[in-house]
């Protein structure tokens, strides 16, 4: 399980270090794709492999279905952390999330997010002010 949130810097190369407590969990490898909200989605390959089966079950007639699975599965790529810990990204992903120098890594249970420091403060401080409405949904969804 993923938790917490880590600040990270890219290098030259494109590499970014995992957080220590999280390379256990892919070290049979991992796949890199787009998230939502500008972010990158960072999935073990076993839950990747989940997911990926959810998508491309979704039915073709309906374009935003094709829209969301093209989203997530064309701009999908293997990646493997290398003896320190680090991940390649591509840098058309890199592109696609605005990702500087810094990033944030955010573990969300079966994935991790990885943000640039600015757009993730600045999305964190957005819903932390819409956090009791935020609430007040999820209390109408039962959570």
């Amino acid at each position: 399980m993923f938790i917490g949130e880590y600040k990270h810097a890219i290098d030259d190369k494109g590499r970014l270090a995992i957080p220590s407590k999280f390379r256990k969990s892919l070290v049979k490898g991992a796949v890199v794709t787009r998230g939502l909200d500008s972010s990158l989605f960072l999935f073990p390959k076993e839950e990747w492999g989940k997911l990926a089966q959810k998508l491309a079950s979704l039915p073709l007639g309906q374009s935003n279905s094709r829209a969301f699975a093209r989203l997530m599965l064309a701009g999908a790529m293997d990646v493997e952390l290398d003896k320190q810990g680090r991940v390649v990204l591509p840098e058309y992903l890199r592109q696609y999330a605005g990702l500087k120098k810094m990033s944030v890594i955010a573990g969300l249970y079966d994935r991790l997010e990885i943000w640039d420091e600015e757009k993730w403060e600045s999305y964190k401080k957005k819903v932390e002010s819409d956090a009791d409405a935020v609430a007040e949904k999820l209390g109408e969804l039962g959570i």
